[in-house]
């Protein structure tokens, strides 16, 4: 019989990966997650984890410095991302390389460079240690915000803005009545770039706040360095509810946006 290649066939490497990378691992997961140290079915795990105040006070820091964050690199970046996509300010695509660029460096090295910095200036983890965080935080996962809302702004339709400011509109109210709904889906995605890496990282608490900042990913690494398998599988498992829930929430949001960027609902 003959071989007929057919297209489908193309989505073999995709599901081979899928199957090995991402459902196995989250079995895994899961199965430690609910299982005693003699693999036997237990909540302990779960016992555990809601009666320690705390690992729940880890948990809720964790999301805390990861809305904060993620506000502050929106405030900061969605300003940059407007200029940087206006032609009328910026004519250069160097000037958006210069923002992009700090992530091709690596990640432990741009920590450790920023914590020299931050001592130069006196901003040291043993004295400081919430605030270099939060200045590593920012400056780490800016460029995740830039690119997303920078690509996303290129493709405003500005026959929206014009419409509504030969309608009577004044500029501020067509901003954020032609130009933020069409920007939702760039939001939506900055926000996620940031919300879950922040939470999980452990890298840039542990070097800029000298080990007195412990997120949630510091925690699941020192249980899984520890070997206990158990307790921190469903840590990560908790990980894995709460990007759920920001997916599940977040495909709605870009629906929405979606509707009122075709003009439902614009005025």
């Amino acid at each position: 019989m003959k071989f007929r290649f057919q297209r489908k066939y193309l989505c073999i490497p995709y599901l081979a990966f899928l199957i090995l990378f991402v459902i196995i691992p989250i079995f895994i997961i899961i199965y430690y997650a609910f299982t005693d140290a003699n693999g036997f079915f237990s909540m302990n795990a779960f016992v555990d984890f809601f009666t320690s105040p705390v690992k729940v006070n880890v948990l809720l820091v964790s999301i805390f410095i990861g809305i904060q964050t993620t506000l502050i690199c929106l405030l900061i970046g969605y300003p940059l991302s407007y200029f940087l996509a206006n032609k009328k300010f910026n004519k250069n695509v160097v000037l958006v390389m210069l923002f992009v660029m700090p992530m091709w460096i690596n990640f432990v090295l741009r920590t450790g460079a920023t914590r020299d910095v931050l001592f130069w200036l006196g901003i040291n983890g043993g004295r400081y240690p919430y605030l270099a965080t939060m200045i590593g935080m920012v400056y780490n996962f800016l460029p995740f915000v830039i690119l997303p809302l920078y690509t996303t702004m290129l493709k405003i339709d500005q026959s929206q803005v014009e419409a509504a400011l030969d309608l009577g509109a004044s500029p501020m109210r067509a901003f954020f009545k032609a130009v933020v709904p069409q920007t939702t889906p760039g939001i939506v995605s900055a926000a996620m770039m940031v919300f879950m890496p922040t939470m999980s990282s452990y890298v840039i608490s542990d070097t800029l706040s000298e080990g007195k900042i412990s997120l949630f990913g510091n925690t699941i690494y020192l249980n899984f360095s520890n070997s206990q398998w158990n307790t921190g599988s469903f840590m990560a498992l908790i990980m894995l509810v709460i990007i759920g829930i920001l997916m599940f929430v977040t495909r709605n949001a870009n629906v929405k946006a979606e509707d009122r960027a075709r003009g439902t609902g614009l005025w």
